[in-house]
């Protein structure tokens, strides 16, 4: 006989029992509903992160923008500011220069432009004569402008066509304009509170750091700084030199807008990276075939060797003392810039590399490297040269001495 105690403990061992063996045999542990639940809701939290991210990207690259836009112009308004000047008066009257020189280029490239297509239409007729001759002498063809009028209105439905689908295109494009202006407004406006309220920025994300970070983010800051306005000011004056080289050869062979083409060689040349050289040289190029065949011809020879002038004995000297990026590294930035964000990176991507390799150079310890001709294996040789030459010119200056 058992006693009613020893009856429950016996059920309750079983029930025990019972419970390891369902959570063996196919039974469900009491955790596994909430762990379900608990990745449920971080899957919906990482795919609510994801379409937000994705629908504030155009946000971030203007933040973007504007940031490394606000650094380039923070020195000129910290100079006014040590002068006396409020930092908003000071940033307006930089945006107006700044607007000032920008309207200016366009309006100078827009009479350009105008002006070499009513040219161009009001040839249109000799260079159609002229190229149709050609392809009669060439081809043995007997076209003839009444002959090519009659081929374009047959196929006017197929040019309606088109014109239809451009017409339809219009809404789009007028979208895509306004939407351009209202990015620029964005970014200017960003821009401007970065640059007027740049201490309070600077304050506000360190008062989000512990002091012993707070140090290390303004030396970043400073760095971006120097490095932004380094980068922009040797711009501005290669682009100065620029044009004036171009202005005084386009002046010698009496090019057509021979200042506005110079400006816009200068400025193409130096701000828009890796195909800017060649969107610069293209231009004048075809003013010049309107012209003169001869005359492009000069204009290409002129900016190729310019070029090799710029690459090889200005742009070192300029950019030595603001931003010492290396060429290779630069051309690498920019692809790297570009694949990212594409033309938006490729503009700041010298920058923001010369601001990590400065920032970068500031921490990383570096050993001197003891002479070993493994490393420059000609080291020796020049060494040597240098020592001939050395007392070759002591010989000379004893003899010329003693013949005194």
């Amino acid at each position: 006989m058992t006693t009613s105690g020893e009856q429950e403990r016996l059920r309750g061992a079983e029930g025990e029992r019972a419970g390891r063996d369902g959570v063996l045999w196919g039974g469900m542990p009491p955790w596994l509903p909430r762990a379900m639940v608990l990745f449920l809701v971080l899957v919906g939290l990482f795919q609510l992160a994801d379409w937000a991210f994705r629908q504030l990207i155009d946000l971030f690259v203007m933040l973007l923008v504007a940031f490394f836009l606000s650094l380039a112009l923070e020195p000129a308004v910290d100079r006014m500011a040590a002068r006396g000047v409020r930092r908003g008066v000071g940033t307006f009257l930089v945006f107006v220069a700044v607007g000032v020189a920008v309207v200016g280029f366009l309006a100078a490239l827009g009479t350009l432009l105008v002006d070499q297509v009513a040219k161009i239409a009001g040839d249109m007729p000799h260079l159609v004569d002229n190229l149709m001759g050609w392809v009669n002498r060439t081809f043995h063809q007997d076209l003839s402008l009444g002959e090519l009028q009659k081929r374009v209105l047959k196929d006017s439905g197929t040019i309606e066509g088109y014109a239809q689908q451009a017409a339809d295109n219009v809404w789009g494009v007028s979208s895509t304009l306004i939407g351009g202006l209202f990015q620029t407004f964005t970014v200017g406006l960003f821009t401007f509170y970065f640059t007027a309220e740049g201490p309070r920025v600077r304050r506000t994300v360190c008062s989000l750091l512990p002091p012993a970070r707070q140090g290390e983010v303004l030396r970043a800051w400073e760095i971006a700084l120097a490095k932004t306005g380094g980068y922009l000011y040797s711009r501005a004056v290669l682009a100065v030199v620029s044009a004036a080289g171009h202005w005084v050869m386009f002046a010698l062979i009496d090019l057509p807008y021979s200042a506005a083409l110079a400006i816009w060689v200068g400025v193409m040349s130096q701000f828009v990276p890796t195909i800017g050289t060649y969107l610069a040289g293209a231009l004048p190029v075809l003013v010049a075939l309107t012209v003169e065949p001869v005359d492009a011809l000069w204009v290409l020879v002129f900016t190729v060797v310019y070029q090799q002038i710029e690459n090889y004995v200005l742009h070192p000297r300029i950019t030595a003392r603001t931003v010492d990026v290396h060429p290779a590294v630069a051309f690498g930035a920019v692809i790297a810039g570009a694949a990212l964000l594409g033309a938006v990176g490729a503009l700041i991507a010298i920058p923001a590399a010369a601001t990590l390799q400065g920032f970068v150079g500031t921490y990383v310890r570096r050993y001197e490297v003891a002479t070993d001709p493994r490393i420059d294996r000609g080291e020796q040789r020049r060494a040597r040269r240098e020592l001939r030459r050395e007392a070759a010119r002591r010989l000379r200056r004893m003899v010329g001495g003693d013949g005194q």
